[in-house]
């Protein structure tokens, strides 16, 4: 594997066995031994290194912050901070 975008999706299927109560332990030590091999968390950050905050649409982001504003499920403090945020997404 390659790019860190392989070596994560490839991650994510190794993960998927270790987790699927129907696969043999056999297979699930392989899945292990695989996901040591390609770095443990390491390719997951290099991912998120690559794409960095600049590549996120400032739209989105402010669409998000909005959300986040007036979610119930959001704490309080989450909100206030979001609702600051909703014009200046880069603070």
């Amino acid at each position: 594997m390659s790019s860190a975008e392989e070596r994560v999706n490839a991650m994510r299927g190794y993960k998927a066995t270790l987790n699927n109560p129907r696969v043999s332990d056999e297979a699930k030590r392989n899945a292990q031994s695989m996901l040591d091999q390609l770095g443990g968390s390491q390719p997951s950050e290099d991912l998120y290194n690559q794409s960095g905050e600049s590549n996120k649409d400032p739209m989105r982001v402010n669409a998000g912050l909005k959300a986040a504003s007036h979610n119930p499920n959001v704490s309080e403090q989450g909100r206030q901070n979001a609702a600051e945020r909703v014009d200046n997404p880069e603070e």
